[in-house]
């Protein structure tokens, strides 16, 4: 293993790792080719969207809709189930893995992050970081402009609310919103009602 394959493993197993390393930003640079690639497509090309979209990502299922834009750091990190729906300008830093089950429905502007730095500036300006995986169940919907943060866990069947700032894991069948985030209602999945969560 060289130098840069011990970088990247320390990335994937949450350790501080050498984020500038130059094989970092080179790849780094290779990704947002094939991103401009991908946002800059006439929209009608459907199949070569989803072609190019496939080469960015990890993995994805079969049935998936990404609108454009979309932007991300590796792309390999990033995996996705089926039956996936993004709208415009989703962000995903994937420094960890992003797993993202089935059926799952992102609104516009929704940013999910893995990526953590130093408080200490020193340290900061060093270009050292961290980083840690974010996990999306399945029948999950996030709304617009919400904001998963590094190390979150979100279970099957839950909604985050427009503009919700996720710091901390959300259970399975739950509302949240706000910021920081909170569970504002529980969901029965029979689909019959809902109850508000004091």
């Amino acid at each position: 293993m060289d130098e840069f394959e011990q970088e990247w493993a320390k990335m994937l197993e949450g350790k501080i790792y050498d984020a500038v390393h130059p094989e970092f930003l080179r790849r780094l640079e290779a990704t947002r080719q094939r991103i401009w690639e991908f946002n800059n497509l006439n929209p009608a090309k459907v199949d070569e969207m989803k072609t190019i979209f496939r080469s960015i990502v990890g993995k994805c299922g079969e049935k998936f809709h990404v609108n454009q834009p979309f932007r991300c750091d590796y792309g390999c990190n990033i995996l996705i189930g089926n039956n996936f729906f993004a709208n415009f300008n989703l962000t995903i830093l994937d420094e960890a893995i992003v797993e993202i089950g089935d059926n799952v429905f992102i609104g516009p502007n929704v940013s999910i992050y893995t990526a953590c730095h130093p408080l200490d500036p020193e340290a900061r300006n060093t270009g050292v970081e961290w980083a840690e995986p974010v996990t999306i169940g399945n029948s999950v919907w996030i709304g617009g402009s919400a904001v998963i943060l590094p190390g979150v866990t979100i279970g099957d069947n839950s909604v985050v609310g427009a503009g919700a700032v996720v710091t901390r894991d959300v259970p399975s069948g739950v509302v949240v919103a706000g910021n920081p985030a909170r569970i504002i209602k529980h969901i029965d999945i029979s689909g019959l009602s809902t109850k508000s969560s004091e």
